[in-house]
């Protein structure tokens, strides 16, 4: 998901209710041919888009990844996202490893994001991982008729020559006139995640992420969260050799998240397997009071010559408020 969330994250600024976008969508990340195109269609109740054919790897050697162009749309009346899911193959339906997706971006680009004052929301996406996302029954994050929702898809470069590679990323939403309770998207990682904050990154940290040293690595970062939620469901993302990201609270000193995923021998990310996606209608409270910290843990084995970045992010989707009385410790 998170190439997702820093390595090209949309700047904006408030002009009215609408965002105007700057250069940065752009940064450091090869652009494909225009002739590669994205496809919005409507079935029931999902709304699937579909990138390419392209083939890889591209013209730009020496890139980690290029870029679909951006893709604006809008929904064909209001609907509530209760989940999303993605995949990667060939033109021929043949599934790909994960490792051909760089990331998938959805970008509501006219509401503001909570967690990034003076941006565009970014509501759902997915990278590496490629987990399922399903949230709790009776909530969703409500998208409204008329709203420009962005989309942008990104493919590896660091893969086998390949022709027709496509991907895919699903959207559930929910059944017309149902219930939904709506759910609030914010975003929190070791890295940088929102662009304002890109200036004041640390000296080893690219729009990949924190580079990993040989042997065991172990980052943090501080954290505020700027509204009181009830974190419903969390989407991790990490890149190869992540062994766990925890979300905490260090004022009251509890573990409010614990993702380890599941990696080959080597420590190629494998899954985040769905025990270890949080999940659940009761919920755990975060506050703009207290103090958190997100942590990430890597292992790049000693004989590893190749340079790799790290991330460890979450997309919390939250109610605003908060949790009822009965559910205020870690889950």
């Amino acid at each position: 998901m998170i190439h997702l969330l820093s390595a090209l994250m949309i700047a904006a600024v408030i002009t009215g209710t609408a965002f105007a976008e700057s250069g940065h969508s752009d940064h450091g990340v090869p652009r494909l041919s225009d002739q590669a195109k994205t496809i919005v269609t409507y079935e029931g109740n999902t709304v699937t888009l579909t990138f390419g054919p392209v083939d890889l790897p591209s013209a730009h050697e020496g890139e980690l990844a290029a870029s679909m162009p951006k893709h604006v749309f809008e929904l064909p009346e209001d609907m509530a996202l209760v989940g999303y899911r993605s995949a990667v193959f060939t033109k021929d339906g043949t599934p790909l490893p994960r490792q051909y997706l760089h990331h998938i971006l959805l970008i509501n680009l006219d509401k503001e994001s909570v967690s990034c004052p003076g941006e565009p929301l970014f509501f759902a996406g997915a990278g590496l991982e490629m987990s399922e996302a399903r949230f709790p029954s009776g909530y969703g994050v409500k998208l409204a008729k008329g709203q420009k929702l962005m989309t942008i898809a990104a493919f590896y470069h660091g893969v086998p020559p390949t022709k027709d590679v496509m991907a895919s990323f699903t959207m559930d939403m929910a059944s017309k006139g149902a219930a939904v309770q709506a759910l609030d998207v914010y975003q929190v990682g070791v890295n940088v995640v929102c662009y304002s904050q890109f200036p004041k990154r640390r000296k080893d940290e690219t729009d990949e992420g924190i580079e990993v040293r040989p042997g065991v690595q172990v980052d943090r970062a501080p954290l505020k969260f700027r509204m009181d939620g009830c974190v419903k469901f969390a989407y991790p993302h990490g890149h190869d050799q992540v062994l766990l990201i925890a979300l905490e609270n260090t004022t009251a000193r509890q573990t409010l998240l614990r993702t380890v995923p599941d990696v080959a021998p080597d420590g190629a990310f494998l899954s985040f397997p769905p025990h270890q996606v949080y999940q659940s209608t009761r919920g755990f409270g975060v506050n703009a009071s207290d103090d958190y910290e997100v942590v990430m843990v890597h292992h790049r084995p000693l004989q590893d010559p190749h340079l790799n970045h790290g991330m460890g992010n979450y997309l919390l989707y939250m109610t605003p408020g908060q949790c009822p009385a009965d559910s205020k410790a870690a889950p």
